[in-house]
């Protein structure tokens, strides 16, 4: 189905452009190769992050959910902020770090337990998992807005 849609969009120029663009760009995103950072917020390497001490509490506070938040406050607050900044780019709702290794992190959909993938840290790849698309293995997994946004779903 992605390929064909992929496919028509780019050599079709008439027909309904929205709904092809939609399908277009939902198709891409099922394309997508699989990273951790879609699950959970990692840094420009692709580590891990540590959430910081009562995050959840300054992340409440409605001025620090504005998008300006990152332009004001002290370096105390760094931490917090290039936290929220990678929490942002995960495109997948729910998922929490189960096992941190050497060379394998397993997380798991808070929603659901029996969901669980594991990430190879030295070849930067999902066990059993390539793309967006083979998530459709499991029943249940939520796209955040951020997703939604990129698909063109929501603005």
């Amino acid at each position: 189905m992605t390929d064909f849609v992929i496919e028509y969009y780019s050599h079709e120029g008439y027909a309904d452009l929205q709904t092809l663009k939609l399908m277009n760009n939902y198709a891409t995103f099922l394309k997508k190769p699989l990273t951790l950072g879609m699950f959970v917020p990692v840094d420009e390497t692709g580590s891990i992050l540590k959430e910081p001490k009562n995050y959840t509490s300054w992340k409440s506070l409605k001025h620090n959910t504005k998008r300006s938040a990152g332009d004001v406050g002290s370096t105390a607050f760094e931490e917090y902020k290039v936290y929220q900044k990678a929490e942002k780019k995960c495109l997948f709702e729910g998922f929490k770090i189960a096992y941190n290794g050497f060379s394998v992190v397993r997380i798991i959909a808070m929603y659901d337990e029996s969901i669980e993938l594991s990430f190879n840290k030295n070849e930067k790849l999902f066990q059993n998992f390539n793309d967006i698309e083979s998530l459709t293995y499991f029943n249940e997994i939520y796209l955040n807005g951020a997703a939604l946004r990129k698909i063109g779903i929501h603005k």
